[in-house]
């Protein structure tokens, strides 16, 4: 087969591509890294032209095209499955929805549960000379969303890292309608954060204590999991492992300091497998054609029956708050979509059912509003309207600065005084005249 005949036979512009879209269609944008760019540009230009286009996507670095007009509204409408900061803008513009979901289940929602999609358009690199297209650093659900789409639209970007997989990592050139060459702008970088603050060197500090060598690790994303990368680099730590749902800049330096050899994984030896990954320069240049990483779909790294089967499986992840029954909330404030359940549960889940295995909820003990007024994190209850992202049966170590509790198997009146003992002091006696009177107190040492 001449790939190269057929490629320029599907070669068009990205104008000429997006005529394929109509009023009322669902579009997939892709995922991340991988969004459109100069689709997402084009379709903009037909703005007047459409109504009642549902774009799907998530974890955007900017504002999509489409959503620049005041009235975009009345064209557009995003629906995501994991909330960045531009899409908590989205919202509260009045064009944006968050899609609950369980990361995990994303692949079969499209194949068995949602209606076909109509056109699906995201960033690939280049054509190899097989005729595949690699989807980069986000394999995630994408071939679950090209088997359910009527119009597959893949715009060339010669700056997206080729990520070698298990499966599920590509799409053939016989799959695609239409191919887009685009600018090339460079992938979005997702900071790595800021410089680690006390709380986060102190949390970081009880969670390494914790690791073995020949673990293998999960990060979430944040300043605190990044303080623990750094901290792991630079410990003594040995043969560790990584299977996880976001590759993040944490993992490049742990690698990079020689603790990553993937030995002792039972599963995906010598491999470093996530489902997607997002962060600076220099982690798309480590993931490049690395045959040390594994970009896989998340129905397999987020299963928590693949991921209980590898032994001393260590899964750290933040909080927004937690409250005296256990509950974590770790996406929204109240009724406020801050990310996304994505995979958390799936983890704290996986990780407890691994032999060895600990999972960790990692949280400051309070926070300060722009009015200079500081809050606990850790509350009698959630807010009003918070997603619960980890039920209280599930929650096994929770830390803060002030120490680490593990919740498995504890009584309401138990867990109560253990999650008071790692709030922050000026808030303890408070926190525990409300679990008095939510009929949960019992002070063990009297």
């Amino acid at each position: 087969m001449n790939y190269e005949a057929e490629y320029k036979q599907k070669l068009v512009s990205a104008d000429e591509a997006v005529k394929c879209v109509k009023s009322g269609d669902w579009v997939d944008y892709g995922w991340c890294t991988n969004t459109a760019e100069a689709l997402d540009a084009a379709l903009a230009k037909r703005t007047d032209e459409l109504t009642d286009v549902k774009v799907r996507g998530g974890i955007l670095f900017h504002k999509p095209a489409i959503f620049e007009r005041e009235d975009s509204g009345e064209h557009f409408c995003w629906n995501s499955w994991h909330m960045s900061g531009v899409e908590r803008k989205l919202i509260d513009q009045g064009v944006g929805y968050y899609a609950p979901l369980k990361y995990s289940e994303l692949p079969i929602y499209y194949r068995k549960y949602l209606p076909e999609v109509d056109v699906a358009m995201f960033q690939v690199a280049p054509m190899d000379k097989h005729g595949y297209f690699n989807f980069g650093p986000s394999a995630s659900h994408l071939m679950a969303v090209c088997e359910r789409s009527k119009k597959i639209i893949v715009e060339v970007n010669e700056n997206m890292p080729r990520c070698l997989g298990g499966y599920e990592a590509d799409i053939h050139i016989s799959q695609v309608d239409m191919i887009v060459e685009g600018s090339n702008p460079a992938i979005g970088e997702l900071p790595a954060g800021g410089a680690p603050t006390d709380v986060d060197r102190k949390v970081a500090e009880l969670v390494v204590a914790e690791i073995p060598d020949g673990a293998c690790l999960q990060l979430g994303i944040g300043s605190m999991p990044n303080t623990i990368g750094q901290m792991i680099a630079e410990s003594d730590l040995k043969d560790l492992g990584v299977h996880t749902e976001m590759y993040v800049d944490a993992f490049v330096d742990i690698a990079n300091a020689g603790k990553i050899t993937g030995a002792r994984k039972s599963i995906d030896r010598f491999r470093q497998a996530f489902a997607f990954g997002a962060g600076t320069k220099k982690l798309y240049d480590y993931v490049d054609d690395n045959p040390a990483v594994m970009s896989a779909p998340v129905d397999y790294t987020n299963d928590a029956r693949v991921i209980s089967k590898i032994d001393n499986f260590v899964s750290i992840n933040n909080a927004v708050d937690v409250d005296l029954y256990g509950q974590i909330s770790a996406e929204s404030s109240g009724i406020r979509q801050i990310s996304g359940a994505g995979g958390q549960m799936d983890f704290v889940m996986g990780a407890y059912l691994s032999e060895g295995g600990k999972s960790f909820i990692c949280l400051s003990s309070t926070f300060t509003t722009k009015d200079g007024t500081t809050h606990s994190r850790i509350r009698p209850t959630l807010v009003e309207g918070s997603a619960v992202t980890d039920t209280r049966p599930q929650t096994m170590y929770l830390v803060t600065e002030y120490g680490m509790v593990c919740l498995k198997g504890l009584s309401a009146w138990e867990r109560a005084e253990a999650i008071i003992s790692i709030a922050h002091p000026d808030f303890r006696d408070d926190l525990i005249k409300e679990a008095e009177r939510m009929k949960m107190w019992r002070r063990s040492n009297k």
